[in-house]
Parts: C-alpha cells; structure tokens; sequence
C-alpha cells in the first residue's frame, strides 16, 4: 500500500461521512474552522450593537433611529458646515482686501479663480459663452481687445456699474446714428465704410471715405482709428469686430448706430463675488498690468 493510500485510510477513520456518495466521492461531515466559527460570532456581535447604535430596522414610516441619531443628511450638514466656515473666511479676507493685494496672495487668487468662474457661469455665461468667447454683439472676454481697458480695476468697474445700464454710475458711450438722423447721405456711409475696411485690410483704398471719416469720426476714433478707451470708442485697426466686420454690417453700424447693454452687478452680486469675477475675467489671456 502507498503513503496515500495510508493517508487516506487514517482520514477516513477519523472522519465521519455524510453517507452520501457519488461517482465514488464521499461528502465528510467535518465542522467548520474554529476561526470561522470566532468571525461568525462577532458578526452577529457587532450587529446587535449597530442595530442600537444607528437607524437599521424599517418601521411603518421610516426606520429605526438608532441612539445615535445619526443620519447621512447630519454627516452632509456636518461637513458643509466645516467647508462654509473655510470660505467664509476667504470672502471675508478678499471683501477686504482690493484686487492688487487679493493677486499677491497665491492661496486667495486660486480660490477666487474658481469663484469666479462659477460666477461666470451663472451669470454672464448666457451672452459670452461658456468660455467667455462672446459672439456678434457680446464681446469676446479671451483676446486683449478692451473698449474700456484691460487692467482688472478697470474690468471691476465694468461688472460693478455696467455699460449704458441703469445704474447712475454706468459707463455710457453712444455712437451717432449718422444714416437715421441724415447727418450723412447713404453715398457717403458707403464710403466711410469701405475706409473703416481698409484700417485693417490695406487692399482697400477709398480716399472719399477718409475724408468723410476725418470729418466725423475722429472725435472719437482718432486719426489713426485706434479709438480711445476713456468714451469706450473701439479700436477700428485690428480686424477685430463686435458686430461683424463685412461692409453690410459695418453700414448698418454706421447708419443706425450700436448700443449694447451691459447689466450692473453692484448690489446683485456681494463684492467679493464681484472682484472674483474681474480676476476670472482678467486671466482668461487678454488682461493688462
């Protein structure tokens, strides 16, 4: 006889079997591991004190409360209330503080930055986009074409007063409607159009047009085209265009006139949501020292 086969028959002997067998396979009956047994056991244990302790049992109603009283909405209201308490402390310090000493701070800036651009998203999002590319007639935030000035205290102003709002302090610029109020003839809207082109495209040659822009423009524009940012008068040089920049539209500009709404947020929004807007808006690529 073999060592397994001795082995086997010294097993046998000391287990008993269940008494059935299949295909010469017999099921023994042996306990289960003592250390099962010990994990069992504390299970059961521990789950008599988790049923005093926490809500377990369902009643007609609800549950089962448990000592404790605990519920996922506490342990949320519990958290939430460490995180508030964390950026109040930031709000208040950036209420505080102006733009300038909020950029020193690496810790403010970060947290304003994503502020703000929550903020964004909720309110200015709707006319410049979700990434704040703007389109006809709402100003793209990411370049550094600025009518009223690039720097973050002059963005501030901006979201705090508006552009041609209600508010008293609003920043407000209007464009004569030179077609509609017949200060110009429709030959030379024509003309001055093509110039205004031709500031960016030099293809484009109409020295009719420049006469007519000289006479009439320039108040504001310049000489050169360039605008001025103190009457918020745009920049007719860089083939950047807030309402298009086809000879149509620039037409239409000239003949009725353009006058955009910006809204006011001073007193809707609190000031610290407002200079973290700025800071936002301000590093999206186009914003000036």
């Amino acid at each position: 006889m073999t060592e397994n086969n001795h082995e086997k028959e010294h097993f046998e002997k000391k287990a008993e079997t269940t008494g059935h067998e299949w295909d010469g396979i017999s099921e023994y009956n042996i306990g289960a591991p003592r250390w099962w047994l010990i994990v069992w056991v504390i299970c059961i244990i521990w789950s008599f004190i988790y049923w005093i302790f926490y809500p377990t049992w369902p009643v007609f109603g609800g549950n089962t409360k448990g000592t404790l009283n605990w519920t996922q909405q506490s342990q949320l209201k519990e958290s939430q209330s460490e995180i508030d308490a964390i950026r109040s402390g930031y709000l208040e310090k950036i209420t505080k503080l102006d733009l300038q000493e909020i950029q020193k701070d690496p810790n403010l800036m970060e947290f304003s930055l994503v502020g703000g651009r929550a903020a964004f998203k909720e309110n200015c999002a709707a006319c410049h986009g979700t990434g704040a590319q703007g389109s006809k007639g709402f100003p793209n935030l990411n370049d550094d074409d600025w009518l009223w000035g690039g720097k973050v205290e002059d963005i501030y102003q901006t979201l705090l007063y508006g552009i041609r709002s209600s508010h008293d302090k609003t920043r407000f610029s209007q464009m004569p409607s030179f077609g509609l109020d017949k200060i110009l003839n429709h030959e030379e809207i024509e003309n001055v159009a093509e110039y205004v082109m031709s500031l960016s495209d030099k293809s484009i040659n109409n020295p009719k047009g420049e006469a007519v822009f000289k006479a009439n423009c320039v108040a504001c524009h310049g000489n050169d085209g360039k605008g001025s940012r103190s009457v918020g008068a745009p920049n007719l040089t860089d083939s950047i265009w807030l309402y298009g920049g086809k000879k149509e539209d620039i037409v239409y500009t000239v003949t009725y006139s353009r006058a955009g709404v910006m809204p006011y947020w001073n007193g809707r929004l609190e000031d610290a949501t407002i200079k973290q807007l700025a800071l936002y808006v301000h590093s999206l690529g186009g914003g000036e020292k």
